[in-house]
């Protein structure tokens, strides 16, 4: 990397291990724990790029990417932060921060979208000055969580806000993928217009449609559950998206399954599926996320406390054995589990011994395993697929299974060896033993980013 950052952080242990990486990397770094110093140092025009922290002694990070806009249009801003919440996300992405990570974050992914950042300086379009933040609704969501699958979704829900396309929500069954689309309702221009929830029921009839868009009246439409719908009544809907009217919704759906990838993956007849997945958002399941589970239960124990009951915490062994377990109701699963531990803990604390009791009650008690370091890959992936089997218990998982494993493979595979090489697709091809052209048609395939770079050792 080559190039001078900024970096405001108030805690001075950050400020110094990215003073570090960044030099080592070949960076000029100014660091301070000010936004004051940090505005000063932008519009006398130093650094290419920027690392700031929201949450600061003298103000808040994200309200100064409009000004540093102003003072310097094109200079990319990473935001870091500690408040893992959709909301942040959105902030950052609506004030065109150039990236967004949550703390605590990984440092060499934010070292690689340093480099991008520097990069890119010269490319960047003006961002926005005038990106609205004090319209924005207080921080009520609980879509919140840290671990990269949820940073990633917060990122596509902030891009779908500003755009009219429909959008097709899917993911297994208490994911959250009715919350997605209200957040993306509540969270856009739409918000105080009707947001209608469609059920089978609702169109089954031939005027069902036309009292649908009637009752939105350009709000949004959320058909909850597509795939399970009779194909009339996917019939019913394909003419309500072509036909919206004076006053056209937006239409969003959700649909239960990993991924939503054809219309046979959804449930879908074609043409419903090629209309409503104009925007793909995949919510994923608790065990992709199982470094989520302490946040989002100190938050549901937050919510009884709230609601009237008795403040109670969970224990670092309790905590340990919520993270082994498969969550097969994902997240509604964990909420309604963790009211239960709350209301009936003996103490203040709830114990390792009473997740395990409680445990014991849930469809699919077995915790899953972690897998022994020195464990080959082979028989990593086939505990893992055994796993993934049980999950379903009578039903087989969603149709596409082979596609799905070898890309969940194949992915960090070719990510981590274009990073081992530096981001040199020649070398990469090599070293995986495959042919350059089906190395480059693969990286569009499966939308990998490449960074050329010196290889950092």
């Amino acid at each position: 990397m080559d190039g001078t950052v900024l970096v405001a952080d108030d805690d001075r242990t950050i400020r110094t291990v990215l003073t570090q990486a960044l030099t080592r990397a070949g960076c000029r770094v100014h660091a301070t724990s000010s936004l004051t110093t940090l505005m000063r140092w932008v519009a006398e025009g130093r650094g290419d790029a920027v690392i700031t922290d929201v949450r600061m002694p003298d103000g808040n990070g994200l309200e100064m990417l409009p000004r540093i806009a102003a003072d310097r249009p094109g200079l990319p801003v990473i935001v870091i932060s500690a408040q893992n919440t959709i909301m942040t996300a959105i902030r950052a992405e609506e004030a065109a921060a150039f990236d967004y990570l949550p703390k605590p974050f990984d440092l060499p992914e934010l070292m690689k979208r340093t480099a991008r950042a520097l990069e890119a300086r010269e490319r960047r379009s003006t961002p926005d000055a005038a990106a609205a933040t004090d319209d924005m609704p207080p921080e009520e969501l609980p879509l919140i969580g840290r671990t990269p699958a949820m940073q990633t979704l917060f990122r596509v829900v902030a891009r779908l806000l500003s755009s009219d396309l429909p959008v097709l929500i899917s993911g297994e069954s208490g994911t959250g993928k009715s919350l997605i689309a209200r957040a993306i309702h509540d969270l856009s221009d739409r918000r105080t217009l009707p947001f209608v929830v469609v059920a089978p029921a609702d169109l089954i009839d031939a005027d069902g449609p036309a009292r649908l868009l009637t009752r939105a009246r350009g709000g949004s439409i959320v058909f909850d559950g597509i795939g399970d719908f009779a194909p009339e009544f996917q019939a019913r809907a394909v003419w309500m998206i072509d036909a919206p009217g004076e006053h056209a919704p937006r239409f969003m759906a959700t649909s239960q399954g990993a991924q939503v990838g054809s219309a046979d993956e959804a449930g879908l007849r074609p043409d419903l599926y090629y209309r409503l997945s104009g925007g793909v958002v995949e919510v994923p399941p608790l065990r992709a996320r199982i470094d989520d589970i302490p946040l989002l239960a100190t938050h549901f124990l937050a919510e009884a406390e709230r609601a009237g009951q008795r403040p109670t915490t969970l224990s670092e062994g309790a905590i340990e054995l919520m993270r082994a377990y498969g969550w097969p109701g994902n997240v509604r699963q964990l909420q309604n589990f963790v009211a239960r531990a709350g209301l009936t803990a003996r103490g203040d604390e709830i114990t390792r011994a009473e997740v395990e009791a409680a445990l014991s009650g849930q469809p699919g008690a077995a915790p899953l395993a972690v897998a022994n370091g020195g464990e080959s890959l082979s028989a990593s992936v086939a505990g893992h697929l055994r796993r993934y089997f049980d999950l379903h218990g009578n039903t087989l998982p969603p149709p596409g299974l082979h596609a799905r494993i070898l890309r969940e493979i194949e992915q960090p595979l070719i990510e981590i060896a274009l990073d081992a090489t530096g981001g040199n697709q020649a070398k990469c091809a090599a070293l995986l033993g495959i042919n350059r052209n089906t190395l480059r048609k693969k990286i569009t395939d499966l939308d990998i980013r490449v960074t050329r770079r010196r290889k950092l050792m």
